[in-house]
C-alpha cells in the first residue's frame, strides 16, 4: 500500500498556524457618551448589589454567641 505524505487528513488544518493574512480588520466603532454612560450604570448596579448583599448578609456570617447571650438573658429576665 502507499504511504500518506500528511500527518492529518486536511492540510489545512495542519498549515493553519503559518497562515497570515495581508487583509487588515476594520477599525473598532467609537462607543457613543450614552453606550459609555450605560455601560458604567450596569457596573455601578451590579457592584452596589453585591456590596448590598454583603452588607445584608454579615450579620448571618457572624458567631452565634451574641445571639445565645440575648436569649439567656430574655429568660433570666422572665423569672
Amino acid at each position: 500500500m502507499f504511504s500518506r505524505k500528511e500527518a492529518v487528513p486536511f492540510a489545512f488544518v495542519a498549515e493553519a498556524d503559518h497562515f497570515r493574512s495581508n487583509v487588515t480588520p476594520p477599525p473598532r466603532e467609537r462607543l457613543n457618551a450614552s453606550q459609555i454612560l450605560g455601560r458604567t450604570l450596569i457596573g455601578l448596579t451590579v457592584a452596589a448589589g453585591l456590596v448590598g448583599s454583603l452588607i445584608f448578609g454579615m450579620p448571618s456570617l457572624q458567631s452565634g454567641e451574641s445571639a445565645t447571650h440575648q436569649q439567656q438573658s430574655e429568660a433570666s429576665d422572665n423569672r
